[in-house]
């Protein structure tokens, strides 16, 4: 472990364009469990899967009270950014970052100071609310204030359809633009750090071979083994909060 640590932070100091894809596990420190590690919340309860599926939102109310529920009482209301988030501050302040695509819908890179044009947020928002028919998004927050004023399902006060997180469910495509974005800077990388993802949802993973295609190193750092491992230069399984810090140090 020690000699690829060393050998990721010279390649970080040696680096000219560096860019980065973010998941849940860089968000562990600040509180916000995962998703499909060994205490994830789909690991524990594969039903809440059904709470960001689409198909199952629009179809049955009982998930979306549930989600509701869910949104209310979510870790990111109380979270703050951990020594990872704080460690691409740090790169982008180095001036040799280019763009942090995150799959996270946390808001936690840029609560640490990222810049928020520099944050490709693929799924999108937790930090506000969205209609599903008129498309109308709102502060997450005034939806919640009526939830707790006893409304189980807050609907559109526009057009009174189905509202949700401003996320991408399974079953929706993302923002052609943000991943135009971010397949761009994928792109122009020489340098393409992958940190707590398990690289098994696209097309969030396939900027790694997009990066590898046009030259550039891939380092992962995730405590379990991905599908892009056998391709990366470097695969760093010791806890993010320490070992992101060390490699962006140099």
């Amino acid at each position: 472990m020690a000699t690829t640590t060393d050998a990721a932070k010279t390649w970080v100091a040696d680096a000219e364009r560096i860019a980065v894809l973010t998941g849940a596990g860089i968000s562990t420190d600040s509180g916000i469990p995962d998703f499909r590690g060994p205490n994830g919340v789909w690991t524990k309860n594969p039903e809440a899967q059904r709470m960001v599926t689409i198909t199952d939102y629009l179809a049955d109310p009982a998930v979306r009270i549930d989600a509701w529920q869910e949104r209310l009482h979510h870790p990111a209301w109380t979270a703050t950014p951990g020594p990872g988030h704080r460690a691409l501050v740090a790169l982008e302040r180095g001036g040799r970052l280019g763009a942090i695509a995150t799959q996270n819908i946390d808001g936690l890179h840029q609560a640490a100071g990222s810049d928020p044009s520099r944050v490709l947020e693929l799924h999108g928002t937790l930090r506000q609310a969205v209609c599903l028919s008129c498309g109308r998004r709102t502060p997450m927050r005034d939806a919640l204030d009526r939830v707790e004023a006893g409304e189980p399902d807050p609907a559109c006060l526009v057009c009174g359809g189905i509202q949700r997180s401003a996320t991408v469910a399974f079953g929706q495509s993302l923002d052609p633009e943000i991943l135009s974005a971010a397949m761009t800077a994928a792109r122009d990388a020489d340098l393409f750090i992958a940190v707590g993802t398990s690289l098994t949802v696209q097309p969030a993973a396939n900027l790694c071979t997009v990066a590898l295609q046009a030259g550039a190193r891939l380092v992962i750092v995730n405590a379990q083994p991905t599908p892009y491992d056998a391709f990366a230069d470097a695969v760093l399984s010791a806890p993010i909060g320490d070992v992101l810090p060390a490699i962006v140090d140099a």
